[in-house]
This record gives structure tokens, C-alpha cells and sequence, in this order.
């Protein structure tokens, strides 16, 4: 079986069952950040692909491109993957382009209400849904109070290879499991002190540690590594203290060898704003602001849009 099919195999397959969770305005931070340099300022031919889940249940999908100021181009709109108004948080999808017999394929995670959702679609030739291979397999119940949702997949197209799955509750607890082959969420490993957390993006993957960069409802800007240990003990720094509370959810990709471009979302105002950010160092962080995105970000939940594993670089912005 080629691997690009494998992937979509194992996009497709439903883990064992989880019966819980175990145990300022954007224009600011613009400003506060626009004498940055180095690697932040080479991001002009750097892309992030952006994903929504809209509240009729379809997803969206565009590409944007940093410049001056930003592009983006509208791809492909899928209709009713979900149902209506329920799905609140996505991990990644990943996008398989080949697939024998198919237009390729898509998967990931969702929380749907209370459930955890493992998500896949195969497209027509033609580009349309194939609605016989369109499926929400649930995980398990218990994802109530799950504020984020994220997967860390491995450089390698090895269906069997390990992957990190993240999720943030309420109490501010953050949660990695373990899973292979898609079968099961295994292993999990919490740290507490996490309640000021309003959102985060995956900004680096290496064999041993993932980081995330976050924002507080203080509108502080943190970096978090949760090395790949047992037990996970957290390294957290902080690299801006103001200005980035109006951020509702984030999405990043990799730009250069160390880089990272930025999407931050306000969902009050519909608006997304990019940004160029340096390999973090605490507060010695390079950050630069590239401009609004000339986009409308209405829908209820985001997520980044990327090449199946092998395929897209590991991040490494930290």
C-alpha cells in the first residue's frame, strides 16, 4: 500500500475509546512589534494554510501569504462534514492529495459537544465529498470543558509512528496522550496551572519536546514546552506581556529553518492579523508585524490546514 494512502488510512480509523479527560487589541501588538528583524523579516514567501469549521458544519479552507500587505486565496468549500452549530474545537487536518481512486483526503480530530471525534472525508475525482467515505467516529464523552484541541504528528510517513495529541480544560490542566496507528489515546500525562491560557498554536515539534505559543486573557504571550518525558514538567517563558488578549484562537506554520508565521483571529471583530515571529527566546523574541489579513474570519472554530506527515516540515519555532 503506497504510504500517501496509509495516511488516509489512518486519518480514517477510530481510536479506542476515551471515557474522559484524565487526569488589547490586535492593532496594539502590532504596533508594539513593528521594529522587529532578522529572521521575522524574510517572511515574504511564507504561507499558512487556514482552516474553519463554519456553524453550519461545512469547513473552509484558504491559503495566506505574508506580504505587504498579506494575500489570500479562497480554496475549496466542503459542505455538511458536521452537524449543524455543535462542533467546538479542531485539532489540525491533515490533507492528503493522493489517494488511488480518490481526490484525496482529509482528516483530523473534533470535539463535537461533549464527544471527541475522530474525522475524515475522501473526495471525488471530481473534487466533490464522497459522502460514503465521510465519517465523525467517536472517540469518547467527557470533553465538556476542553477549551483546546491540538495533534503533534511525526516527520514520517510511517502509519504506526507515534503522535502527540494536546488538549487544555478549564481548570487549566494540559493533557498529552499517546497513540499509534490511530488506535487509542494512551499514556496521558497532565500539568496543572494552565487557567489563564485563552488559546495556543503548536510552534515546534522535535523527538524530544513539543512547544506551543500562548496567549493569556491578560493579553500576555508565552512560550510552553512540554518535553516528551514522564512525568511532562512544562517549560514556560514569557515573550510579550500586553497587548495580545484579543486573540481567540491562533495558528501557526513554519517559515525559514527557524521561524514561525503567525495567524491571530479576534473573533469580535472578524479579523485575523499575521505575524512574523522569530526562533523564540523568551523575551528577546523577534516578532514583526506583517498586517491585517484582508479576510473575514466569522466561523466558530480554526485550525491549521497541512500536508499529510513526511510531507509537511516539522515545525521548529522554539
Amino acid at each position: 500500500m503506497p504510504g500517501r494512502l496509509k495516511t488516509a488510512v489512518r486519518l480514517a480509523t477510530a481510536g479506542v475509546l476515551v471515557t474522559g479527560m484524565l487526569a488589547g487589541a490586535p492593532t496594539d501588538a502590532l504596533a508594539a512589534d513593528a521594529t522587529a528583524d532578522g529572521t521575522a523579516t524574510a517572511a515574504g514567501a511564507c504561507k499558512i494554510g487556514a482552516g474553519s469549521v463554519t456553524a453550519g458544519g461545512d469547513h473552509t479552507h484558504r491559503v495566506i501569504t505574508a506580504g505587504s500587505p498579506p494575500t489570500v486565496q479562497e480554496k475549496s468549500r466542503y459542505t455538511d462534514l458536521f452537524p449543524e452549530g455543535l462542533p467546538r474545537l479542531s485539532t489540525l487536518y491533515i490533507h492528503d492529495p493522493v489517494v488511488p481512486g480518490y481526490g484525496g483526503a482529509y482528516g483530523g480530530h473534533v470535539v463535537i459537544g461533549s464527544g471527541l471525534y475522530s474525522s475524515s472525508y475522501f473526495l471525488t475525482e471530481a473534487g466533490e465529498v464522497a459522502r460514503d467515505q465521510s465519517h465523525n467516529f467517536r472517540v469518547g464523552g467527557g470533553w465538556g470543558d476542553a477549551t483546546f484541541l491540538e495533534s503533534s504528528y511525526p516527520y514520517d510517513t510511517d502509519p504506526w509512528a507515534l503522535v502527540n495529541h494536546y488538549a487544555l480544560r478549564s481548570n487549566g490542566t494540559i493533557t498529552r496522550w499517546d497513540s499509534k496507528g490511530g488506535f487509542g489515546w494512551t499514556n496521558p500525562q497532565s500539568a496543572g496551572g494552565f487557567s489563564a491560557v485563552k488559546t495556543m498554536a503548536l510552534i515546534s515539534q522535535t523527538a524530544t519536546y513539543d512547544t506551543f505559543l500562548a496567549t493569556t486573557r491578560g493579553g500576555a504571550l508565552y512560550t510552553i514546552r512540554l518535553p516528551l518525558t514522564s512525568p511532562m514538567k512544562p517549560v514556560v517563558k514569557r515573550v510579550r506581556s500586553s497587548t495580545w488578549q484579543a486573540f481567540d484562537a491562533l495558528i501557526a506554520e513554519k517559515c525559514g529553518q527557524y521561524g514561525t508565521l503567525l495567524l491571530g483571529i479576534d473573533k469580535d471583530t472578524r479579523s485575523g492579523y499575521l505575524y512574523a515571529v522569530g526562533h523564540a527566546n523568551g523575551t528577546a523574541t523577534v516578532i514583526k508585524g506583517l498586517g491585517k489579513v484582508p479576510a473575514t474570519f466569522a466561523d466558530p472554530v480554526h485550525f491549521r490546514d497541512t500536508a499529510e506527515p513526511g510531507i509537511a516540515p516539522p515545525l521548529y519555532g522554539e
